[in-house]
């Protein structure tokens, strides 16, 4: 029929029936809110209660049900370093459960369009700076989180397999490490942008003199605003044409010290503080951007398809966006009062 989106890539949202899963964590929310702005005929955003990933029959009750024609896959079991280290089991078994399910529920409804978000965690430990797509398998995710990082690995050979035998159509969307406004404030779930600023509100709390952070700060992570990364998602349905993995970032990184010390940031609870690496506790390298000009998304072949412009944000208005965001929650005094609580015992 004339005027038709062609199979595959999204090309009119106003057409589209779209579930998001995970659509209550902090990425995505972001993207829910990205969504309606575009108004899809429909938006599913399930809670866990309604949607449980783990469960074959509720995901293939709610295709049949629903019938979303485009999936965006942000849901996960995740957490820190200490978590996954903790708990490296559960980490493997819920992700890539989690994922085989619902790619498979998307091939047997006959789902138009898939976005699978990654994570830099499938990059090997070694990968040359700046990762790209093609060091993919030159080598095994860093120990730490191996098995998170290879369950994820595992939904992107899924997905490329599910394209090459059914057609289904599928992008997996490598995303930076993540920041901004409602991310988690426990120490367990927390990204590295918002544990450097919880450390800065328990400082501020229990009068501390000095912050003290893991890892000696060296180590690099490439930053992307949360926003950013619902529009980057957004883009790769509609521009992406391939199941080849593509990195959302802007190309550059920094060393964890660099954000940690920042005056804009600390300014905001203290006036004179100093800020300690834990060397003991060794930081883990990993890789994608924290500037913001202009937020690529990038193939192996380095094809660009599209630009997302948020302006120069090495001022970090949105880091302290976070700031006053964590301090703001309902859960932060209790929270911090804990921390502080434990750090006096």
């Amino acid at each position: 029929m004339s005027g038709e989106p062609a199979p595959g890539l999204v090309r009119d949202w106003a057409r589209e029936r779209v579930l998001v899963t995970g659509a209550g964590g902090f990425l995505g929310r972001h993207l829910v809110d990205a969504l309606r702005a575009r108004r899809p005929a429909a938006l599913l955003a399930p809670k866990h209660a309604e949607l449980d990933l783990m469960e074959r029959a509720t995901v293939r009750a709610f295709f049949a049900s629903e019938q979303p024609t485009v999936v965006l896959h942000v849901a996960g079991s995740i957490g820190g370093i200490a978590a996954n280290v903790a708990h490296p089991g559960a980490f493997v078994y819920r992700n890539v459960v989690m994922g085989a399910e619902l790619l498979e529920a998307c091939r047997l409804a006959h789902v138009r369009r898939v976005v699978v978000a990654g994570t830099t965690c499938e990059y090997p430990a070694d990968a040359p700076l700046p990762v790209a797509p093609a060091s993919l398998w030159s080598g095994a995710p860093a120990p730490e989180t191996a098995p998170y990082g290879h369950a994820k690995r595992l939904l992107f050979v899924q997905g490329e397999a599910y394209a090459k035998e059914y057609g289904l159509s599928v992008s997996h969307a490598i995303l930076a490490n993540l920041y901004g406004p409602g991310d988690h404030l426990d120490e367990a779930r927390s990204h590295v942008a918002t544990a450097l600023l919880r450390r800065c509100l328990e400082a501020r709390a229990a009068q501390a003199e000095e912050i003290v952070a893991w890892g000696s700060g060296t180590p690099t992570r490439e930053f992307l605003f949360v926003r950013d990364a619902a529009e980057g998602l957004l883009l790769a349905a509609k521009r992406d044409p391939n199941s080849a993995p593509l990195n959302l970032d802007s190309g550059e990184e920094m060393a964890i010290a660099e954000p940690a010390r920042r005056r804009e940031v600390f300014r905001l609870f203290v006036d004179r503080i100093e800020l300690r690496f834990d060397k003991v506790k060794t930081g883990k390298k990993t890789k994608c951007p924290l500037r913001s000009g202009e937020i690529y998304l990038r193939t192996g072949e380095g094809t660009i398809f599209g630009s997302i412009s948020r302006g120069d944000w090495r001022s970090f208005e949105p880091l302290i966006a976070a700031v006053v965001d964590a301090a703001l929650s309902p859960h932060a005094e209790t929270i911090v009062a804990t921390r502080v609580a434990q750090l006096s015992a």
